[in-house]
């Protein structure tokens, strides 16, 4: 089998020149002194990480069996968890059209409108949704309001975000022959620009729900609502055989919500 060199008559044939291999390892010695001072700026305990993998097997052991004694309690919540997921879906869904519109540079009415959008996108993806939901249940009191709040806050972001730089991408020859005729701004919406970002719709409000449902399930670590509520009450408890079932409850919430959302992407896309 011949050398490359040997193929193109070339002995001196190099894959890289003198400046990109001084680059590459400029590239890696900045990568290196940058991990070794991550490392070293973290204070780890390290005879708690070597005993890790005992602590976790006798915490395993500790779990089983589960105990399902209070299965009718955790599947009352594991609905509230759901309810909470798609409620928030639904009204961020609702509430991100106008900010995507608004997000969007083709469509928003002008510079200030445009900053005013994208002001509120940054900042409900900036905040992440536990600190949402601890700032309403300040206010609301602990419950599932303070959580369907939190979710649909950070669902805006997110949402309007997608939709406006897809709003941002479509064909613009419908738009401009509907704005030939002498259509109006909200025919040209309907008829030119809606029919185009439907697709993306459907896909950001079911990916959405999908991750509101994970996210729902951590809600009640900090009184939100949702079956993490149960789940903070048996790890307070050193009810493990408990928290074992709430675990294993949240799990299978989250597959069988994988395979919903599966099916609607099918079913409507």
């Amino acid at each position: 089998m011949s050398t490359i060199a040997e193929k193109f008559g070339r002995e001196d044939w190099a894959r890289f020149t003198p400046k990109q291999r001084l680059q590459r390892y400029a590239v890696f010695a900045f990568s290196a002194l940058t991990l070794g001072w991550a490392i070293s700026s973290i204070d780890v305990i390290w005879p708690w990480v070597w005993d890790a993998p005992e602590q976790m097997a006798d915490l395993f052991g500790r779990m089983y069996p589960p105990d399902a004694r209070n299965l009718k309690t955790i599947l009352s919540v594991l609905l509230e968890t759901v309810n909470i997921a798609t409620f928030a879906t639904v009204l961020g869904v609702l509430l991100s059209l106008p900010v995507a519109y608004l997000a969007a540079q083709n469509t928003t009415p002008n510079r200030a409108t445009l900053w005013l959008g994208r002001l509120i996108l940054v900042t409900s993806r900036s905040v992440n949704t536990i600190i949402w939901a601890l700032l309403f249940v300040a206010i609301f009191g602990p419950g599932v309001v303070a959580g369907i709040l939190a979710i649909m806050f950070r669902s805006i972001g997110f949402i309007g975000k997608l939709l406006g730089e897809a709003i941002e991408e479509i064909d613009k020859r419908p738009v401009e022959a509907l704005e030939a005729t002498g259509a109006s701004r909200f025919k040209v919406i309907v008829y030119a620009i809606v029919p185009q970002v439907i697709p993306t719709f459907w896909a950001v409000a079911i990916l959405r729900w999908d991750i509101n449902l994970r996210e729902s399930t951590v809600l009640g670590l900090v009184g939100a609502g949702g079956i993490g509520i149960v789940l903070q009450g048996a790890i307070d408890t050193f009810n493990w055989p408990e928290a074992a079932t709430v675990l294993l409850a949240i799990i299978a919430l989250v597959v069988i919500g994988e395979f919903i959302a599966a099916f609607l992407r099918s079913r409507i896309l």
